[in-house]
């Protein structure tokens, strides 16, 4: 479970660093930051489905704050 859960937050800043570069290279005359940002938008929501459905088939277990 921590591997997919790394390896999803991997893709997110994958895809955040590759709407860096095409904006930098492109300077807004391409489509494809846009479209990168809407890749890394959809990465954030499939983990959170992913975390809500793992936490209610029991895959994962809240284990709360620890003092």
């Amino acid at each position: 479970m921590k591997i997919l859960v790394a390896i999803a937050f991997l893709l997110i800043i994958l895809s955040l660093g590759s709407a860096l570069v095409f904006l930098m290279r492109d300077k807004g005359k391409s489509n494809r930051t846009v479209q990168a940002l809407a890749m890394r938008v959809g990465f954030s929501i499939l983990l959170f489905i992913f975390i809500l459905i793992a936490n209610k088939l029991g895959w994962i277990q809240p284990t709360g704050i620890s003092y």
